[in-house]
């Protein structure tokens, strides 16, 4: 089969930008041809020539020659508006936007259907494991029970440091900031947004339920304080923030990004640094696991690479799973074992959210509970609480848990 050669104009040259650019320069093997750059920034110094960039949009965007465009910048809506008007103009798009994708999902399916115009967007979830093409392609048939995994490379590699040098927060984002894995500002990242704009593209591939960002239960690890730590060393775990869904045999989903306990025995224990790891159950092929690079410059491009590789032989998103005519919606109810804590001394006002309780504690700075809480109740607890609550995952209830329930009382017993 011959391969289409694409003439391309790239929106946006930050790191991944200029990654993309190496990259394709060492891979003569694709026919490419990369006619335009487009910039925001003119007086801003690039180690290529001036040549390559212009600041007009539309000099790439009415460009009858350029037929496909690589959309690469932070500001969302401007990456929208750009995205929409270059599958309107019949030029393929590649994306690594995943709050952008995320936020107009809807609208982008139907852009992409109604002008017959690919959008591939593999570098917006994991980087560079390509688990999209694979929810899309290996497991359109097989039955998806669940998928889980660590998608966020900034938050992994602070937790990872915090775990393995037994840093403070502060300094691991720090450390994460210098070594380009954060932002300067990281609240994205470490308030589990953006985990949540990724597991909403990996539902919609893996199991054809179209969300909106807002559907989505989101914790992130901000909130993270010395009793958790504490807990999770004495159990042996680490905490890394999982985005998970798993669907239920009434053809129900659960899904929600929340710090999580991890056993030696999960496949998600060994996965450090700023790597993502995704774990799929299936009826057929059982568990299978990816593991790969999350965050920087040339796994990312590899991911955007790999999309215009594809776009050479005309390849698209069929989103098999949102074609099937099998009724998929949220589930109303799913029970979680959790560990919660606050730096109140009242929990009166938690504790009645909970189904059952294994253990309170209340003392100078703060309290705990671990106990079973529904998930529709966790989210009015974090929506209205008092002082400011954290709660790590143990457990789905209805599955098998390696935790025994020795309490945080006698660990701390154990320490003195």
């Amino acid at each position: 089969m011959n391969r289409k050669e694409l003439n391309i104009g790239i929106f946006g040259f930050g790191c991944v930008g200029y990654g993309l650019f190496e990259v394709l320069h060492k891979t003569p093997g694709l026919k490419t041809t990369v006619k335009k750059i487009c910039v925001k920034h003119e007086g801003k110094s690039r180690p290529i020539a001036a040549e390559n960039f212009t600041f007009n949009k539309h000099d790439i965007l009415d460009d009858p020659d350029i037929n496909v465009v690589v959309e690469l910048i932070d500001d969302t809506e401007a990456a929208f508006e750009i995205v929409s008007e270059a599958l309107k103009k019949g030029k393929a798009v590649v994306s690594a936007n995943k709050k952008m994708i995320a936020e107009h999902f809807r609208e982008l399916l139907e852009l992409q259907r109604e002008y017959n115009t690919p959008l591939l967007y593999e570098g917006a979830c994991c980087a560079s494991i390509p688990i999209i093409r694979n929810l899309e392609e290996y497991y359109d048939t097989d039955l998806l029970t669940s998928v889980e995994g660590i998608v966020n490379g900034s938050c992994n590699y602070i937790l990872s440091k915090i775990f393995s040098e037994n840093l403070d927060y502060n300094v691991a984002l720090a450390e994460a900031q210098a070594q380009g894995f954060a932002e300067s500002d990281p609240t994205l990242d470490t308030n589990g947004s953006d985990a949540k704009y990724k597991l909403l593209l990996l539902i919609a591939h893996a199991f054809g339920l179209v969300l909106n960002p807002e559907d989505i239960f989101t914790l992130g690890i901000d909130r993270i304080g010395s009793t958790e730590l504490q807990y999770a060393r004495e159990k042996g775990c680490k905490i890394k923030l999982v985005a998970q869904a798993i669907k239920h045999t009434d053809n129900t989903i659960s899904f929600f990004v929340i710090p999580k306990f991890v056993s030696p025995e999960s496949r998600l224990y060994t996965v450090d640094e700023a790597f993502n790891g995704v774990i799929t159950h299936t009826s057929f092929a059982e568990t299978q696991f990816f593991v790969g690079k999350g965050a920087g410059a040339y796994p990312t491009a590899s991911a955007v690479l790999s999309d215009l590789s594809a776009l050479t032989y005309d390849y698209r998103y069929e989103y098999k799973k949102l074609q099937q005519n099998e009724s998929i919606i949220p589930s109303k109810e799913t029970l979680l074992n959790v560990l919660l804590t606050n730096n109140q001394t009242d929990i009166s006002e938690y504790t009645d959210l909970f189904e059952s309780i294994d253990e309170t504690c209340t003392k100078n700075g703060g309290s705990y509970i671990i106990g079973t809480i529904s998930l529709s109740n966790l989210k009015e607890l974090v929506k209205h609480p008092t002082g400011t609550p954290s709660v790590i995952l143990q457990s789905i209830v209805d599955n098998v848990n390696a935790f025994n329930h020795q309490t945080i009382a006698e660990l701390e017993e154990q320490v003195v």
